[in-house]
């Protein structure tokens, strides 16, 4: 029989590998009695309050944490620590959610997005994203990991709030505090691997099966044991959605979860969640980052789908990449012409079905354009990972020669927030950040350390890359520079970026062309000699000259609603764009 841990004592755990398993909790060993399902029970009485913890497994003198431990606070090796969450006073019992459809995301690391790098410190910015017009933060996984600071992919336990971002009460203050702002939150959650360190799961039972993908061993979906595997997942959602009072789940990379199950744990998570979203009143949503360009992640199950709500989609990203950069290496090379532009904007993804080069095969799936809604589809022009997978960590906004002006910034922006599918917003994008964002770790064991940073500076050699300018992901300063700086955005190109960025949510706002859902709502024309891109939105035109020469477009329009820094002229009903420049009209 499988069961939740709440069916259960809170220092039960599942372990069918190991012969004897002691608890040792407060300093005492208390023997356990193992049932047939092989959960382990406490045979004597245990304390009560909140107490140090761990399992002793076989004659293994190093006890280990709990599975579903909700606290490290000596990290991810040392004894768990309980928590309760029902102690949480919260004050958003008016709360009634936020819906993904019409809505701004907005991405943050939280050992980043402040000097101090934690929860608390982040509560302090919140009215800054209210004046940006954000809807949803999303939040970089926070669920413990080994080190003090690193991205939040190389976590090992899922239950747990890293000590080093204030603890699971500071999650709890950081959500409350975002919805008394009107904020949702929607958490990242890894659930297709486990961190190289601390990832104690395999002594105590087959959480992993053969196999691997980029990042590690397979996660047990469908091998013998996966029904507690599974529940232990389904739980892990519930507990951020119940307990922490998210919104919504991103869901890391599900190309990578292995599930050959009749009902994929993504359809099954779909049903949990529709119902847990039903009992609380509030919409929950869930956000897939798939690299299958394949709409059976958002089709609703009643046609055959796995039932979520959205996932990202790479491809916008690399079309608005390559139209304003020109970069063309890797997997952008087929995004090359505007006509790739115009089809992420008409169609949802590029690849679906077509060659793609970077893969050396056909990739994707249409998108059936005729009965889904565009705003399930998450887009960006930058995201951790686009700019933290660089050698450098270089955002489009980086002083640094070679990157956009402050018009083509703009025109980014424009794209993003003015085209049919859910913004989502880079953390320090909306005043065009001149920190980087690049990829950091701290491991505390040397060896690993070392092959980090040498896997990491070998990968972008190969690539043409002088080692000499590749961080060091264990060097402290590659986290520290990736910090933002927020005296930025009261000054220079920083300030005129933030001010356009405001003024494009405040159209979203106003006018319903812009978040119209009908894919059929928007045409998009490219003239690829002159670099000129249309967006028709009803009304709306958003009109974009990516190149060199001044333009002198034909639009119908009377009035300009927002241009991009020395912006657009409205001259007797002839629109002048300069080199670079992009304006809304109507």
């Amino acid at each position: 029989m499988v069961s939740t841990r709440s069916d259960r004592g809170r220092f039960d755990v599942w372990a069918p590998r190991p012969e004897r398993v002691r608890l040792l909790v407060d300093g005492t060993q208390v023997p356990m009695r193992r049932d047939e399902d092989g959960w382990w029970t406490p045979e004597a009485t245990v304390p009560d309050g909140e107490v140090d913890y761990g399992y002793l497994l076989d004659d293994d003198p190093d006890p280990r944490p709990d599975p579903r431990s909700r606290r490290q606070p000596g990290g991810v090796h040392e004894l768990s620590r309980t928590y309760d969450p029902e102690t949480f006073s919260w004050t958003d019992q008016g709360w009634t959610g936020r819906q993904l459809a019409g809505s701004v995301i907005y991405e943050m690391h939280v050992g980043t997005f402040t000097p101090e790098g934690t929860l608390d410190a982040a509560l302090g910015r919140l009215d800054h994203l209210v004046d940006l017009g954000v809807d949803l933060v999303e939040v970089l996984p926070v669920n413990a990991f080994n080190g003090t600071h690193n991205w939040g992919y190389d976590g090992v336990a899922w239950f747990a709030v890293a000590e080093s971002y204030g603890g699971p009460e500071a999650y709890q203050r950081f959500v409350d505090g975002c919805h008394a702002k009107g904020l949702g939150v929607i958490q990242d959650v890894v659930h297709n691997h486990l961190g190289p360190s601390g990832n104690y799961l395999p002594l105590f039972a087959p959480y992993l099966k053969d196999g691997r993908n980029t990042w590690g061993d397979l996660v047990n979906l469908d091998a013998e044991g996966s029904d507690e595997v599974r529940r232990y997942i389904l739980d892990n959602v519930a507990m951020w959605l119940t307990d922490y009072h998210v919104d919504g789940l991103r869901l890391d990379a599900v190309h990578a979860l292995s599930d050959s199950s009749e009902v994929h744990l993504l359809e099954e998570m779909a049903v949990e969640v529709a119902a847990l979203s039903a009992h609380q009143r509030r919409p929950l949503t869930l956000i897939a980052e798939s690299d299958l360009n394949d709409p059976v992640m958002f089709t609703p199950r009643e046609a055959g789908g796995h039932g979520l709500d959205a996932q990202w989609s790479d491809d916008y990203h690399h079309a608005v990449h390559v139209a304003l950069s020109g970069e063309t290496t890797g997997y952008y090379a087929d995004f090359e012409p505007l006509t790739a532009l115009k089809k992420v904007v008409e169609r949802g993804f590029f690849h679906d079905g077509t060659f793609s080069s970077f893969r050396d095969r056909d990739h994707g799936v249409p998108i059936d354009t005729e009965h889904t809604a565009t705003w399930r589809l998450v887009v960006c022009s930058q995201n951790h990972d686009q700019v933290g997978n660089r050698a450098v960590g270089d955002r489009l906004s980086d002083p640094a020669p070679g990157h956009l002006d402050e018009d083509q910034l703009g025109c980014a922006a424009m794209l993003t927030l003015l085209g049919p599918y859910t913004p989502m917003l880079f953390q320090g994008e909306e005043w065009a950040a001149s920190t980087p964002f690049q990829f950091f770790t701290s491991h505390p064991e040397p060896e690993l350390g070392t092959a980090t940073a040498e896997g990491r500076i070998a990968e972008f050699e190969q690539m043409g890359w002088d080692p000499a300018v590749v961080p060091d992901p264990q060097d402290p300063a590659s986290f520290q520079r990736s910090k933002l700086d927020w005296d930025e955005p009261e000054h220079g190109r920083h300030a005129r970026v933030l001010a356009l960025y405001r003024d494009l949510t405040r159209l979203r706002r106003t006018w319903p062309e812009l978040t119209d859902p009908s894919f059929a709502a928007t045409t998009c024309d490219v003239d690829e000699a002159a670099r000129l891109v249309v967006l028709h939105r009803g009304r709306l035109r958003v009109v974009l000259n990516l190149g060199t020469a001044t333009v002198q477009p034909e639009v119908d329009a009377t009035s300009v609603l927002a241009a991009t820094g020395s912006g657009a002229e409205l001259t007797d009903g002839v629109l002048t764009l300069p080199p670079h420049a992009g304006a809304v009209v109507c």
